[in-house]
């Protein structure tokens, strides 16, 4: 018996929002003042070092479990069970619910009950909760519910994740540019299997000393904007640091747990938040194990035109790339991946997956 991914779906905003969309903001520094450089050098540099050259956002009617529900559905859709099956719904975000103009999230009930209500479930025994990770929070429900599924508390659940980052946004943030709206589902469950599939392996790790500060919420930099609203906040230079750091380790512990050989790595699905810092990992992480060279066509990069969508950019991506839609990005039974992802916590974890 395996645990494997049934099923997936996603749900990408229709809205595009390119680079030229911001060209009218007025940038703050962290030390209050506007930026002296022009806003197209601004750009220029930003879409350099992320990737991004557009995002997508949420319409105004939508919130996190409007898509969430959309994404489910797919991926039940996609697995051909009856939802009526389900054992669990795991949902996963950081902000619950936001309406447009509101300054609060809401999350009670939680955003899987909000789910399970609109996919109209009536089984009292499938029990909704939500997690909060930060983006790492997909693949820590994943764990989460592999555990379950172990320990003989069900055989299915369905695993969320939602998120509508353009409603937390400081207009006079530079690195407001970098986050996006999105939401993505799979299916997992316990399955007989001809050969070794499922999940072989998984890290997962909390560094929560000094590094609890590196992503939060608080006020604009303009301190005329929005007094009493928070939005949110990032040490984008100490992120990076410490994601090439201890990601690729994770990554290893991970891979090492899996019994694969990392040669037989057929895709690296990690979370899209900096298509460099990305690359900058991959390295690191072959490094690890003496590889000077990185196989070609490994790293599928959805950042570009989506954004970092937080919770929803791994899901997505895999539900992308199972799907055909990454660029000649292909999986086919036998196939392993190593997904992994890090975030707001300092949070980081990973998953070694065969098809």
């Amino acid at each position: 018996m395996s645990i494997i991914f049934s099923g997936f779906g996603s749900c990408i905003p229709e809205k595009v929002v390119p680079a030229e969309a911001f060209l009218n903001n007025i940038f703050y520094g962290t030390n209050g003042a506007p930026l002296a450089e022009v806003n197209e050098n601004i750009l220029k540099k930003f879409i350099s070092i992320t990737g991004i050259e557009q995002r997508r956002y949420a319409s105004d009617k939508q919130v996190a479990s409007d898509m969430g529900f959309l994404a489910a559905a797919k991926a039940i859709a996609d697995a051909g069970i009856d939802p009526e099956t389900l054992d669990g719904i795991i949902c996963t975000h950081n902000y619950g619910d936001i309406p447009v103009g509101s300054i609060q999230s809401d999350i009670l009930p939680s955003i899987a009950a909000r789910i399970k209500h609109h996919l109209q479930i009536r089984n009292a025994s499938c029990v909704a909760f939500d997690v909060v990770f930060g983006c790492p929070g997909w693949i820590q429900s994943v764990i989460i519910a592999m555990q379950f599924l172990r320990n003989g508390a069900g055989g299915r659940y369905l695993i969320v994740a939602a998120e509508t980052l353009s409603r937390v946004l400081d207009p006079h943030d530079r690195d407001s540019m970098i986050y996006a709206d999105g939401a993505a589902a799979a299916v997992m469950e316990y399955k007989e299997t001809d050969s070794p599939a499922g999940i072989l392996g998984y890290a997962s790790r909390s560094y929560t000393e000094e590094e609890v500060s590196y992503l939060t919420f608080g006020p604009s930099l303009n301190a005329a904007h929005a007094p009493g609203r928070k939005f949110i906040k990032m040490k984008g230079r100490a992120i990076y640091e410490f994601a090439l750091k201890e990601v690729p380790l994770a990554m290893k512990a991970c891979l090492d747990q899996s019994g694969i050989a990392i040669g037989n790595l057929k895709k690296i699905l990690l979370h899209q938040a900096n298509e460099k810092m990305d690359e900058a990992i991959l390295k690191r992480f072959y490094k690890l194990y003496g590889w000077s060279i990185i196989p070609e066509d490994v790293l599928p990069i959805s950042i570009r035109q989506l954004g970092n969508s937080s919770v929803a950019t791994v899901p997505t991506l895999f539900d992308m790339v199972l799907k055909g839609k990454m660029n000649g990005h292909r999986l086919k039974q036998g196939d392993t991946v190593l997904l992994a992802s890090v975030g707001a916590g300092m949070n980081i974890n990973a998953l070694v997956y065969r098809m």
